[in-house]
């Protein structure tokens, strides 16, 4: 515990500053972070980012990252998003015929789903960012999560007795998924006496909720995979924490859904 209170402060005071200077130093840290989580989804699987598939996966992640504010920067040479996404696709496909299937087609969908299951959370967070009042609507998610965390802990703890899905999480409750959801709701109201989110009340304990609920599921989601994969943490960067998958899953739910609901 000692080991996880350390490491969460120390995240925290790099973590949060660049939030609210925003702009480029933002975007370098989303960049790194994202790079980071999709070399521990690879790795799950037993393959690397430092091979022709892994940075292949890398350099379509980065174009995925480009905020539409600057998408100017592929525009120029005349190709979309989606049409950098299909060169992609036929160079992976191509790579299973040169290894003679040692890269299997499974692999190819492997490796393209796990950059766009980075890939869409983390560019939202950039999205989302660029907003007039982004600052504000990230930490409102943090704390969503944050509430939703502790509250499906302590009062799963307390007065959990039916599990959720034991298969995938064994130790989560159903009555702490209620109670993180409870939480959740309640820090949202508590943020908006602090902070104008241009949200009206009833459509912020709404959305609250949906986010909580999504935000358990991006962390059942993870969880599935490890135990598909048969690994505890995604990494070890973070000690005490896990790797950067660990710590972000429920925001890589959490961020697409706030975009698209705001």
């Amino acid at each position: 515990m000692k080991q996880r209170i350390i490491t969460a402060v120390v995240a925290a005071a790099i973590f949060l500053p660049i939030i609210l200077v925003g702009k480029i130093p933002f975007i370098i840290l989303m960049y790194a972070i994202a790079s980071i989580s999709l070399y521990e989804a690879l790795k799950m699987r037993g393959h690397g980012i430092m091979t022709i598939p892994g940075l292949l996966s890398l350099a379509l992640l980065w174009i995925f990252l480009i905020p539409n504010e600057t998408i100017d920067v592929i525009a120029d040479f005349g190709y979309s998003k989606m049409e950098f996404a299909f060169i992609a696709v036929l160079l992976l496909l191509v790579y299973t015929v040169i290894t003679k299937n040692r890269f299997t087609y499974d692999d190819v969908g492997f490796h393209l789903l796990s950059l766009l299951y980075v890939g869409i959370g983390y560019f939202y967070f950039i999205e989302i960012r660029m907003l007039s009042n982004g600052a504000q609507l990230i930490f409102y998610a943090l704390f969503i999560i944050w509430a939703t965390d502790s509250g499906a802990y302590f009062i799963g703890r307390a007065m959990g007795k039916k599990k959720l899905w034991p298969h995938i999480s064994p130790n989560k409750t159903i009555e702490g998924f209620i109670g993180g959801i409870v939480s959740a709701v309640i820090v949202g109201i508590i943020i908006t006496f602090f902070t104008d989110l241009g949200i009206s009340m009833p459509k912020l304990i709404i959305t609250t909720a949906i986010l909580s609920v999504f935000g358990q599921m991006g962390d059942l989601v993870e969880s599935a995979l490890k135990r598909h994969y048969g690994v505890k943490d995604s990494g070890k960067l973070l000690p005490g924490h896990g790797g950067m998958l660990d710590r972000f899953d429920s925001l890589l739910f959490v961020l697409p859904l706030l975009h698209f609901l705001l």
